[in-house]
């Protein structure tokens, strides 16, 4: 049997990243360039997808990403990742940043951010991919909440199209 006609768990996906932030990192103002903290996130989401789909995957839309504080040198940034819905050839990751002074150890939810990636085959062509299954409520509610955030991208695309 194919491993696509395998579902895979959510926790299958998971993977975390953490990287010391060092000035090279930051602004004049010592806080980490949010550019920084996306390439980041994109690194971690694309890892929890290949995971998944055990192919490489190409980024195709980064939802948003809101910093609620900032990011400092000397901070350690851990990335939370995992794949939260699947489509034919399509995935979306959620990623968690948090950041964490390594002394005190003391933690803050800095963003999350969703992004969608498109799993290849060998040739560069989009290849199908597994489907996720939820192993507990709460990630029945996540998968929910996913299908519905990639509606609502569908829809916006077609308005843009449609201008």
């Amino acid at each position: 049997m194919s491993h696509i006609t395998n579902p895979k768990p959510i926790s299958a996906s998971r993977v975390t990243l953490s990287q010391l932030m060092h000035p090279e990192h930051a602004n004049l103002l010592g806080n980490v360039h949010g550019g920084w903290i996306m390439k980041m996130a994109d690194e971690a989401g694309a890892l929890a997808c290949m995971r998944h789909a055990q192919r490489k995957v190409v980024t195709v839309a980064i939802d948003s990403m809101t910093f609620r504080e900032p990011i400092k040198i000397g901070d350690l940034v851990i990335l939370n990742a995992e794949v939260t819905y699947t489509g034919r050839t399509s995935m979306e990751a959620k990623v968690d940043v948090l950041a964490e002074n390594p002394v005190t150890r003391e933690r803050s939810h800095t963003n999350a951010a969703y992004l969608v990636y498109v799993a290849l085959d060998d040739d560069g062509k989009p290849t199908e991919i597994p489907q996720l299954k939820a192993e507990s409520a709460e990630e029945e509610l996540k998968l929910i909440q996913a299908k519905e955030r990639q509606e609502r991208r569908l829809q916006e695309k077609k308005l843009r199209e449609a201008q």
